[in-house]
């Protein structure tokens, strides 16, 4: 038996940036609830409470203020090294809204902090 197999309609482009193009933390209001987006930012705080069951929270900072990110445990182990070492992050995750207060759920961390590094250079000109 033959079975004509059809491609399923694709979804329309999100108009936020996607990742890996980084959005300014103070943009973070913009983005519907659930949008992909990508942050980063010098480390802050790393937060783990006993009783969030294994959830770590981040806080990351740029030059337009503060972002407020969260590790489930199961991303937390995937990336375990960057966020326990890392003091440059590039987070990206969907935008979760609750109580007026804005978070980036992770989906995947990148320590960027080798470019740090850079910030030493002298600058031509």
């Amino acid at each position: 038996m033959f079975v004509l197999m059809t491609e399923p309609s694709t979804p329309p482009p999100d108009p936020w940036p996607l990742p890996p193009a980084c959005i300014p933390h103070n943009r973070l209001v913009d983005p519907p609830a659930g949008a992909r987006v990508c942050v980063a930012g010098l480390v802050l705080v790393r937060q783990r409470p006993g009783t969030a069951k294994g959830v770590i929270f981040v806080t990351l900072e740029d030059e337009t203020g503060v972002c407020n990110v969260v590790v489930w445990a199961k991303t937390y182990e995937k990336f375990r090294r960057a966020v326990i070492a890392g003091r440059l992050l590039r987070v990206t995750g969907r935008i979760q809204r609750e109580a007026g207060v804005v978070h980036v759920v992770a989906e995947r961390i990148e320590d960027i902090s080798y470019m740090l590094d850079s910030l030493l250079e002298p600058t031509a000109g």
